[in-house]
């Protein structure tokens, strides 16, 4: 059975899961953001099947994460580099850091967002681009863009209990 496409979907976290939703893919790119390159250190490093893993990186490079640049010309081999839109993606997966931590981390904490100068642990928050304030999430909502259809702005438009992408 073929997935639905969710390219053409208005929600930019639809559009955001139908390039990178796949789980395997979240985890390369960690793996990409964390320095791996080749496809033999992301199979080692995931134990994911090498046809699954060939799929996974095509699927990345089409969507413009990564970029296939070749290493060794005989044989022809080739390294994964995160682009600027992969590199981008460490904002999300810092977001899921934060997020599994205060939800899945019965345990304690075994990776955490820190400041890379001083060591500092870190949580998410937001930056107003006007006046620098810093709000944290539970202070943010969204609301439809100059590009939102009627639909969307009807969607936004709904009252909820507390402030949620509801995209």
């Amino acid at each position: 059975m073929q997935r639905k496409k969710l390219t053409h979907v208005e929600c930019p976290i639809a559009r955001s899961l139908d390039q990178v939703g796949e789980w395997w893919s979240i985890l390369l790119m960690r793996d990409a953001l964390h320095g791996l390159r080749r496809f033999d250190a992301f199979s080692q490093s995931l134990g994911i099947a090498p046809n699954m893993l060939t799929r996974r990186l095509n699927a990345l490079v089409e969507a413009g994460m990564l970029e296939r640049v070749p290493y060794s010309q005989r044989p022809l081999r080739y390294e994964y580099v995160p682009t600027t839109k992969g590199e981008d993606f460490a904002s999300v997966l810092m977001a899921f850091v934060d997020w599994g931590n205060r939800h899945y981390a019965a345990e304690g904490e075994s990776v955490q967002v820190v400041d890379r100068d001083t060591g500092k642990r870190l949580q998410l928050a937001f930056t107003d681009p006007e006046d620098g304030r810093v709000l944290a999430p539970e202070q943010c909502t969204v609301q439809p863009g100059p590009a939102a259809s009627d639909a969307m702005r009807e969607r936004l438009g709904r009252k909820h209990a507390r402030p949620a992408l509801t995209t």
